[in-house]
């Protein structure tokens, strides 16, 4: 375990950077700390010598990149896998001591789901990789610029109802991001270290209360109606298909399908003091509202109009 003084005054590279989670890191850290990773700064998820000189001055690397549907060259394991490979490659190369893996809290093998499987495979190799290492496994996050909150408020402003995932619907624990930065920070600054835990929201709720929720954050009311989990899965390969950045994605159907609540694969307790404790109300709903607006044109993928501020931020992270 290294000095969590040294820790404290040195540069943090976030990969995943210009995404959701990445992005709130990073203002956390500070602009003077923080050296933000990813495409969109021209850094590319398997391109270890640019990943090794971004990084060079950093001890700390949190591991954010992900995505949740495929696109293109964009691939589970393109990004996940392989790009975890380089991540770990680059972070030795550059003399990084500690990484901060981002995984999803159900990530495990063999379970049918390319997006589970990658990324319990990327934990494997961030566990083996010889580094000091913290493998956050987080349930659904929330916050300003989030997909869920995002698109639950703008689809309870286009229609009126809604559908449970499964006939008999599992229960979901949000997170705040600003609680999940708790944690994060603390295991840049030393804690942590060697661990695998799951991160999960300090209330737990059917998605459908969820939805009454937000609907109701933007004074609408929407009536949930029951659907078969098969539903979902045509739905979302739909929604792959049309959109921008789709209402759900196949990952997201087959995560709320089984609940987002329990850790899979090995994951120990937080400590007390940094265990999310907030509730999915009224507050936080509001905080992490966008823009008000509808679904519409400019969210097909078909349309020429650039992607709307809201769903540019929702969309993945790397």
């Amino acid at each position: 375990m290294f000095n969590s003084d040294e820790t404290q005054a040195s540069k943090v590279a976030i990969t995943g950077g210009t995404g959701f989670v990445g992005r709130h890191v990073a203002e956390r850290i500070g602009s003077g700390r923080a050296v933000v990773l990813s495409r969109r700064t021209g850094v590319d998820v398997e391109d270890v010598d640019a990943l090794a000189n971004a990084m060079t001055g950093c001890h700390v690397v949190v591991h954010c990149a992900g995505i949740n549907r495929e696109l293109g060259d964009q691939t589970f394991d393109r990004v996940h896998v392989r790009g975890t490979a380089a991540v770990i490659h680059a972070a030795r190369r550059a003399g990084a001591q500690k990484i901060v893996m981002l995984s999803f809290l159900r990530a495990r093998p063999s379970c049918g789901s390319g997006y589970h499987e990658s990324k319990w495979e990327a934990e494997q190799i961030v566990r083996s990789s010889g580094l000091d290492y913290t493998v956050l496994k987080a349930g659904m996050i929330y916050g300003r610029g989030d997909h869920m909150i995002d698109h639950l408020s703008r689809l309870a402003q286009t229609i009126p109802f809604a559908a449970t995932v499964g006939m008999r619907e599992q229960s979901i624990s949000p997170v705040p991001i600003d609680e999940l930065v708790d944690v994060v920070v603390a295991a840049i600054d030393g804690r942590l270290s060697g661990e695998t835990v799951a991160v999960t929201g300090g209330e737990t709720l059917l998605l459908s209360d969820a939805v009454r929720r937000v609907a109701a954050a933007v004074d609408r009311r929407v009536l949930v109606l029951p659907a078969p989990v098969a539903f979902h899965r045509v739905f979302a390969q739909v929604c792959e298909w049309t959109m921008t950045v789709p209402l759900v994605a196949k990952a997201q159907a087959r995560m709320l399908a089984e609940g987002v609540t329990t850790a899979a694969g090995p994951a120990g307790d937080l400590p007390s003091d940094l265990q999310p404790r907030l509730p999915f109300d009224e507050i936080r709903i509001r905080a992490a509202l966008p823009d008000r607006g509808r679904f519409g044109c400019g969210d097909l993928r078909t349309s020429r109009k650039t992607v709307s501020r809201g769903t540019a931020r929702a969309a993945a992270s790397w």
